[in-house]
């Protein structure tokens, strides 16, 4: 028609006119948003139902590291021809026997060693508070007393508080001992079958992403391996490290408190430093503060040792983490499942990035060695 406008052209990302006339910066802000909301919502829900399910989703985790842990020593003997389920059977009664009789030598020098900790303690807080009267804060006998009896009223009106926490730790007492018996289960048949259980799962996954899957799958599991065993190697320095200082200036339960390092170490950045804590305070209790300011230089300058060197070194660049990714993940870690989440938080942020990083390069796959490949013969 003469006269008539030419129709405005419509943009190849919008399909009405409505659409050309929203500015293209909002629109594509937009479909950020609600692509960002999807996600969140299912992030969300995923977070609901590992919580609803945590009696099962911490122990399978558990399971996977002890089995990263033990499965070098299964394939040692699997290479001395013993059958799969001797070999898996032979490591892990081995493995419990070590756990039990480790904490049955520290649970013994700790009865041993409580009588004489509980005289020192006593001393120990005598002299507190004749510091507190000599000292710089000079407080009286009335005001001792009074702070004294501040504290015990506080005590006595949580009192129902610690009750009802005792009371729900005895209640899970039921939860902790099924975790405890599946992670045993899950951790023989991880051991036993976990080569053929992933590649069950790597068969309900398209064709196309089967191989890019298991090669990202594989790397990942090489890297938890790699993690655990490095922070077994770096705990155990840490933990002789402290105990031959312990020993030396003969710190009560040097022993447990040597475990106890172990133990804390499995938390990067924090475990060990607040485990070694705990050994300055009971130096401080037993030998006084000249022997405690000791121990405190001891615990900062193996954490020194290991955060600059034995990290670096043991740890290599497979399974190296920002601090900063560490410290996250501990927090969301315990915010999420407490003490385990900490626990686990480290290694599952160590395999998503291998993990991530594979399925993200632009690389073809190893072939399986299981693969079986057809060629057709030219005609």
């Amino acid at each position: 028609m003469v006269g008539a406008e030419p129709p405005t052209p419509v943009h190849n990302s919008t399909s009405s006119r409505d659409d050309a006339d929203v500015p293209h910066a909002l629109r594509i802000a937009a479909a950020w948003c609600w692509r960002l909301i999807v996600i969140g919502i299912v992030f969300w829900a995923l977070l609901k139902l590992v919580g609803t399910i945590s009696i099962v989703i911490i122990p399978l985790a558990v399971a996977l590291l002890l089995s990263a842990l033990l499965a070098p020593a299964v394939g040692w003997l699997l290479r001395a021809r013993l059958p799969r389920s001797l070999a898996t059977a032979v490591v892990l009664v081995t493995g419990l026997a070590a756990v039990i009789g480790t904490l049955t030598l520290v649970v013994n020098e700790f009865i041993k060693g409580v009588p004489e900790l509980t005289a020192k303690s006593t001393q120990g807080l005598q002299q507190i508070q004749d510091w507190l009267k000599t000292g710089p804060l000079h407080l009286s006998d009335n005001d001792l007393d009074r702070y004294i009896e501040e504290t015990q009223q506080w005590v006595n009106n949580n009192t129902e508080r610690f009750t009802s926490g005792a009371l729900s730790t005895a209640a899970t007492l039921a939860e902790v001992l099924t975790g405890t018996v599946l992670v045993l289960f899950a951790t023989f048949f991880f051991l036993r079958d976990g080569n053929m259980i992933w590649r069950f799962l790597v068969r309900l996954l398209p064709v196309a992403a089967r191989w890019k899957v298991d090669d990202a799958g594989r790397a990942a599991w090489a890297t938890l391996v790699a993690y655990v065993r490095a922070t077994v190697l770096v705990a155990f320095i840490d933990a002789v490290g402290i105990g031959i200082f312990l020993v030396i200036f003969d710190i009560p339960f040097a022993f447990p408190l040597a475990a106890l390092v172990f133990l804390g170490a499995f938390i990067p950045i924090v475990g060990a430093t607040l485990s070694g804590g705990v050994a300055v305070l009971v130096a401080l209790v037993d030998s006084g503060p000249v022997t405690a300011l000791i121990i405190l230089g001891v615990v900062i300058g193996v954490q020194q040792v290991e955060g600059h060197v034995l990290q670096p070194l043991i740890m290599g660049r497979a399974v190296a983490i920002h601090p900063l990714a560490v410290i996250i993940g501990l927090a969301a870690g315990v915010v999420l499942a407490g003490i385990t989440g900490a626990l686990v938080a480290v290694p599952i942020i160590a395999v998503l990035n291998t993990a991530v990083r594979r399925l993200a390069a632009r690389r073809v796959p190893d072939t399986p060695p299981d693969a079986v490949v057809v060629a057709s013969r030219a005609p």
